[in-house]
């Protein structure tokens, strides 16, 4: 039996960062990109890679080039973290693996280290590919814990739950992550959201800024952690960016959560090192009448606008002039 899984791109639409620090966001998810996995029974374990786990190179500048792209690390090293925290999650919950290999292999085209959860994606398809392999079933708030394991406390890469909620849920969902909440059931508080309630979005992203996310996030966790005040006020405003835009969404007036979107970026301008590439691809949006903030880490921007199709199309021609990809995210199935 071949069973194949995949997840798909998201854009945190506000809130975040929060979202690692207790803090409430709202996450939709992005089916034009998404990241698949096969897996079949085979005699021994085996890894295949993808294209961005090359190792041959036509010269030094291929490298160069493949590296500020792609980082230092393809996919491997998220499946073989994944495959490992997964045994070990079974091993703690009681599940018994029967004693079969597998082969696993994955590809995906969601453009790599620009905030638009690539790795996670990868990650979160290959524990469902585990988990129908396998026959386990693990409760759906809790998978985005296990998700995350793998990259945080396997490899060691700053990164919150928003990433991993909505790619297990899927379309659009307001996330709380209230502490006492998340203490005494093991998971967040998670609401599905209507989307045919929210406003016209489009995202667009530069590979060009291509920077992975452990960058910012290991310095703010580490504030964080110290208890900075300025670091600990700002995950609280974020938070109430992300309620008050909830609120909005609920009562049907989701075209009003644009001031709230630029409030949340120029909050993040506060308290973490904007660079000049990233400040750019929010003003290019901005300069035409769009609300902008990141996606993510950097590298890629949800906006949205008043829904005229020539605003679309002169925001489009804004973006082209700074070489970055523009395109309306699809959240819901067809």
């Amino acid at each position: 039996m071949i069973i194949q899984t995949q997840a798909f791109a998201r854009v945190g639409l506000i809130g975040n960062p929060s979202d690692g620090y207790f803090g409430k966001t709202i996450s939709a998810i992005v089916r034009n990109y998404s990241a698949k996995v096969t897996c079949y029974e085979s005699p021994q374990l085996i890894i295949h890679p993808q294209r961005s786990d090359r190792s041959d190179f036509v010269n030094m500048d291929d490298l160069v080039a493949d590296v500020k792209l792609n980082g230092y690390y393809g996919g491997i090293r998220l499946i073989k973290a994944a495959i490992k925290r997964f045994h070990d999650y079974c091993a703690e919950h009681g599940f018994k693996l029967d004693a079969r290999n597998f082969t696993i292999e994955y590809d995906t085209d969601i453009p790599v280290r620009v905030g638009l959860a690539g790795s996670s994606a990868i990650v979160t398809a290959a524990i469902h590919a585990l988990m129908s392999f396998y026959g386990v079933e693990i409760g759906k708030p809790f998978l985005p814990n296990l998700a995350l394991s793998v990259e945080l406390d396997e490899l060691g890469i700053g990164a919150g739950l928003q990433d991993r909620v909505i790619q297990v849920y899927e379309g659009a969902v307001f996330m709380d992550f209230d502490r006492d909440h998340f203490t005494k059931a093991g998971h967040g508080k998670y609401e599905s959201l209507d989307t045919t309630k929210l406003p016209p979005l489009f995202v667009a992203y530069m590979p060009v800024l291509a920077e992975g996310t452990e960058v910012p996030h290991n310095d703010l966790r580490a504030r964080f952690n110290r208890g900075e005040e300025s670091v600990l006020k700002a995950i609280d405003q974020f938070a109430d960016f992300a309620q008050q835009a909830r609120d909005l969404i609920q009562d049907g007036r989701g075209n009003e959560i644009g001031p709230l979107m630029d409030q949340n970026f120029d909050l993040r301008c506060e308290v973490m090192q904007i660079s000049e590439g990233n400040r750019r691809l929010v003003e290019t949006g901005r300069s035409q009448g769009a609300s902008v903030k990141f996606a993510g880490s950097g590298g890629a921007v949800i906006g949205t606008y008043d829904g005229d199709p020539g605003r679309y199309q002169v925001i489009v021609d804004a973006y082209k002039k700074i070489g970055a990809e523009v395109f309306v995210p699809q959240v819901q199935a067809d």
